[in-house]
């Protein structure tokens, strides 16, 4: 702890510090509440894309056994050729918001290959759509807990450092200029009384 001065200046440097973290706190509270509501939602979020693709795998269990046959399914079917992201403000933190992503589908001869190919490429573009949205939303959930963390730690500081300590300074400082005033009532009276004599 700094060592601080016992004058009046002083004093009234700490009364404005202590208004400032006492009107500041509010604010970093509000802020720790709304970004701990954000937190749930992307939680949410994530249980719920999660969900959603482990329901597609399922799904895709009764018939991936068909993939199996040579020569018709290949891993250059279907590429990725754009990720498409905004940018989103929640309580001061900039966070990447997914939009979709385009797909290329390369060609394929309609007549050779079976009709399930079609389902399998819709398929797998929709389980790419989900797992490139969770990347999105895991992104956001990292920077929110990240100024959560922040913001926690700012308002511990308020709470029980700041704004105790400078109470403790504001009621140092009031006393020795109590004691102060005090003693140069008695020093005066004591000076009255010695030349009154």
């Amino acid at each position: 702890m700094a060592k601080i001065r016992l004058t009046k200046n002083e004093l009234k440097k700490q009364k404005d510090s202590l208004k400032m973290y006492r009107r500041y706190l509010p604010t970093l509270m509000l802020k720790k509440q709304q970004l701990q509501g954000e937190i749930r939602l992307t939680d949410i979020r994530l249980k719920e894309l999660y969900d959603e693709l482990e329901f597609l795998d399922e799904s895709f269990k009764a018939w991936i056994g068909v993939f199996g046959e040579t020569g018709i399914f290949t891993q250059d079917i279907l590429k990725i050729t754009s990720l498409r992201t905004g940018q989103g403000n929640i309580a001061g933190v900039a966070i990447p918001i997914f939009e979709g992503a385009d797909f290329e589908v390369f060609s394929y001869d309609l007549i050779q290959t079976p009709l399930w190919l079609d389902k399998a490429v819709e398929g797998m573009k929709k389980a790419l759509l989900l797992e490139l949205e969770a990347e999105i939303v895991e992104e956001q959930k990292k920077r929110l807990d990240k100024e959560l963390r922040t913001t926690t730690q700012r308002v511990n500081l308020f709470e029980k450092v700041k704004i105790p300590e400078t109470r403790g300074n504001i009621k140092k400082i009031q006393v020795y200029l109590g004691d102060q005033q005090t003693a140069s009532v008695v020093r005066g009276k004591i000076a009255k009384s010695a030349t009154a004599r």
